[in-house]
């Protein structure tokens, strides 16, 4: 048996094989073939198959979104097989003796081309069409596996870190758990296993090797011990402990359809937050009261051009109708830093975490950013829609977004588009500025969210990916804790409500704190909505309220 330790950042336990995630080469290899015949039957393999990956892809999106969305990928399909395109490679491994992954990158470079100089606005697009469908046909000829995942059982996926455009694509069902060697507690490889509720451990470092695949492992994503092919007392051991989880989780359970009230009376909100429509059931499993964080930006990082009104418009439907009358607060588009997309077209920054991200990237292109509000605006029909704007630092951006929010309302009422007249507007409080003037901010929206884990980011001046920072990234820092209590009582004077929907809302550690200084939502993972109910259920804030507030005050506050 090896044992490996790391930091767990999501609890639980797993046994299973070890499976490391297989990422697409970003170069290609370009060689000279000598059996052109050979070389030209693995192409027509590889075509085959890209055909099949989209037609699925294809149901899958009609499924979930309607025939629009399943639209891109049947094009997609029929253009991997169009007759210039394919004549070319034919040529680039038949008379330049090209390897089938330098004749698909020549030909999709030369096509993409002659799409992008063409006048008409369509076929521009369809540049970027090519150069999926070419990437496509490299990573299945190279090897590389769709969704990072090639087996036929479940399995404890390592990596180094995942990013977010490559966790939207995995195939969750075949994940037990996470084993990365970098990463951070606040990564999105963390966030998602706290959303699907599975053991995840970070920064093993280079103690996972590549040759341990396919060895049994047992995972403890609450003390973060890897087991490489435990002995029997050590699987004994992890087995009795899964099993000692899942009966906790009976008897949570029983929280289900009660109120998040405290012993003296107080009720707070517990809604969860989601980064997919395909989350809502984890959230109606779970007794979520409603969404406090849906992260639109998902929606983007999973298609290969920008998503269209009406993509848009029926993933937000999906929600909000499945939600029914529960409130659902949908976070307008964040990405920059750490989500990159590649047909944003953005600039490389030297510090993108301070740079051109979520809504100052929405203002600077208020085309993105209408076509987002349209969509949102005619799903507000179906349901209890709030809207939220990400990395707010100053009165003049809301102000601007609430412009454009009220140009969509009219050209939707002109155009007979129903829509709700009753979305509440809201802003996520993640900079020490929007925390500092949280009493002008208030006088424009309806809501606040604090965004826990860039509030830290930011006012400790230390980067949330960067787990070798350690103990000097410290969200219960009291600096922290102070703003959140500033931005509470500037709401409430305000008549505005209050909610966290970081990773700090389900810190057990800090509910009787919350409570104490008038949070009024806490938006978590799914899995966290009953361990915090019945924390909550469990604290008398009458009994607490002084001392949290004292203790917030001292000088010597979790330092």
């Amino acid at each position: 048996m090896i044992s490996i330790q790391g930091k767990g950042v999501s609890t639980g336990v797993a046994v299973g094989p070890l499976y490391f995630y297989r990422r697409a080469k970003s170069e290609i290899t370009r060689a000279a073939v000598a059996d052109t015949e050979a070389e030209w039957a693995r192409f027509k393999a590889a075509q085959e198959k890209a055909i099949a990956e989209l037609n699925a892809l294809a149901e899958k999106a009609r499924a979930e979104a309607g025939d629009e969305a399943a639209m891109l990928f049947e094009t997609h399909a029929m253009m991997v097989e169009d007759m210039d395109y394919e004549e070319a490679i034919e040529a680039g491994i038949k008379e330049s003796s090209l390897n089938a992954e330098a004749a698909v990158s020549d030909a999709g470079e030369m096509q993409a081309a002659a799409f992008a100089a063409m006048d008409d606005d369509y076929f521009k697009a369809r540049a970027a069409d090519v150069k999926d469908i070419s990437t496509r046909l490299i990573g299945i000829l190279s090897g590389a596996v769709a969704g990072g995942i090639d087996s036929d059982v479940p399995v404890v996926l390592a990596s180094d870190d995942l990013a977010p455009s490559e966790t939207v694509q995995l195939d969750k069902s075949k994940i037990l758990g996470f084993v990365t060697s970098g990463g951070s507690g606040s990564s999105h490889t963390a966030i998602l296993a706290r959303t699907m509720g599975i053991p995840a451990i970070i920064g093993v470092g280079d103690k996972l090797k590549t040759e341990y695949e396919g060895r049994e492992v047992a995972i403890d994503g609450g003390t973060g011990t890897v087991a490489v092919e435990p002995d029997e007392a050590v699987r004994a051991q992890m087995l009795a402990k899964r099993a000692e989880l899942l009966k906790r989780q009976a008897l949570l359970n029983e929280l289900k359809g009660k109120p998040n009230e405290t012993k003296d009376g107080q009720r707070i909100r517990v809604y969860c937050n989601i980064g997919s429509p395909e989350d809502v059931h984890t959230v109606l499993e779970n007794d979520g009261g409603g969404i406090g964080l849906f992260r639109s930006e998902f929606l983007y990082l999973e298609c290969d051009d920008y998503p269209t009104e009406d993509y848009q418009f029926e993933a937000y439907k999906k929600v909000l109708s499945d939600m029914g009358d529960k409130e659902v607060v949908i976070r307008t588009l964040d990405i920059g830093a750490d989500k990159q997309i590649d047909y944003f077209n953005l600039p490389k920054e030297e510090n993108p975490a301070l740079g051109n991200r979520a809504l100052r990237i929405c203002l600077n292109r208020p085309e993105i950013f209408k076509t987002q509000l349209r969509a949102l605006y005619r799903a507000s029909a179906y349901g209890h829609l709030c809207i939220m704007f990400p990395m707010v630092t100053s009165v003049w951006e809301v102000r601007e977004a609430k412009k454009l929010c009220e140009v969509v309302k009219k050209e939707l009422t002109a155009e007979g588009i129903p829509y709700s007249e009753d979305v509440q507007i809201g802003i996520m409080i993640e900079t020490p500025a929007a925390a500092v003037i949280s009493d002008r901010l208030a006088k424009e929206v309806d809501f606040f969210s604090c965004g826990t884990n860039d509030l830290t980011q930011y006012t400790l001046a230390c980067d949330r990916q960067n787990n070798d920072l350690g103990r000097f990234f410290n969200p219960h820092h009291p600096a922290v804790i102070r703003l959140l209590k500033m931005v509470c009582d500037n709401a409430h004077k305000n008549g505005v409500w209050v909610g966290i929907c970081g990773e700090l809302g389900a810190d057990l550690e800090l509910t009787e704190t919350f409570l104490s200084i008038g949070i009024d939502e806490l938006s978590v993972s799914p899995r966290s909505v009953l361990p915090l109910r019945q924390k909550i259920r469990e604290t008398d804030v009458r009994a607490v309220r002084e001392k949290c507030i004292a203790d917030l005050l001292s000088d010597e506050y979790r330092l």
